[in-house]
């Protein structure tokens, strides 16, 4: 009997082993990972967030996860809104506003549960790098002849951010002739560093982007309210479990870390 005691710990010893090895080399603990393989996580996101998600975070999410892909669709928060409305196909929506996101909400196309206040930035003024015009401040945009790029505050969160931070200072009426309406924060962007306008109110992540751009100040304190970044899976996600892993994978550490060195802030 004792010796067939030692026989069955042994045996158990090894299965320990063995599966002790499996974990440690991935093939225990890739296991949920291979029960996604084949699913696409559709993320509808903020035309902000393109350069963090392609350059780092959609390549780091697959190689964590292989088999599994993202599929990203980039446009101004309000379009992405209208969209997925009308039926676009997402598993993930990340908005650069609450607004879009809480209409998503009381349509229950969202779920309030599971909407995280993800990320902070910061409306900037800019001009092209070059430029010597004699700006410090908001309240310098009265005096600028050429064009002012915004987003259009219609579906541009970014715009109505510069719309709510021009009201708060007195000067929209001012500026609201020289305005240019772009239909998201990229293209104003893009008027700003092919000089098609003389400035323009942007996030401080584009800003961080483009060589072609220089900040001259940021929206006066108490000019507009915290620019806030939710993110949540869409109600009837067709791929709900990778969209979770997405979700998952967006607030670990590293994620997080990126997020930042683009000029994020993480929201508290």
């Amino acid at each position: 009997m004792e010796s067939r005691n030692k026989i069955i710990i042994a045996v158990v010893a090894v299965i320990v082993i063995i599966a002790a090895g499996l974990y440690a080399t991935g093939s225990l603990g890739n296991t949920a990972s291979s029960d996604l393989n084949g699913q696409d996580v559709q993320l509808a996101a903020a035309a902000s967030l393109k350069n963090v998600y392609d350059e780092k975070l959609i390549p780091m999410f697959e190689e964590k996860y292989p088999g599994v892909t993202v599929t990203p669709t980039y446009a101004s928060s309000g379009d992405l809104q209208k969209q997925i409305e009308n039926g676009l196909k997402a598993d993930v929506f990340m908005s650069a506003g609450n607004k879009q996101m809480d209409a998503l909400i009381n349509e229950s196309l969202v779920d309030n549960a599971s909407n995280v206040k993800f990320l902070e930035n910061k409306l900037v003024l800019i001009v092209p790098a070059d430029s010597n015009a004699n700006m410090t401040s908001f309240e310098d945009l009265k005096n600028v002849k050429g064009n002012i790029a915004i987003g259009d505050p219609e579906s541009v969160p970014a715009g109505q951010y510069a719309n709510e931070s021009l009201h708060n200072i007195g000067i929209w009426d001012a500026v609201e002739p020289k305005l240019s309406l772009a239909t998201d924060v990229t293209a104003v962007l893009n008027q700003v560093a092919q000089k098609s306008a003389e400035c323009g109110l942007v996030y401080a992540t584009d800003a961080q982007s483009s060589k072609d751009v220089k900040v001259v100040c940021e929206a006066p304190e108490g000019s507009l309210k915290t620019i806030v970044y939710p993110v949540a899976p869409l109600k009837d996600a067709e791929h709900a479990d990778a969209a979770a892993k997405f979700m998952e994978f967006l607030q670990t550490p590293e994620a997080q870390s990126v997020f930042e060195d683009y000029g994020f802030t993480i929201h508290k």
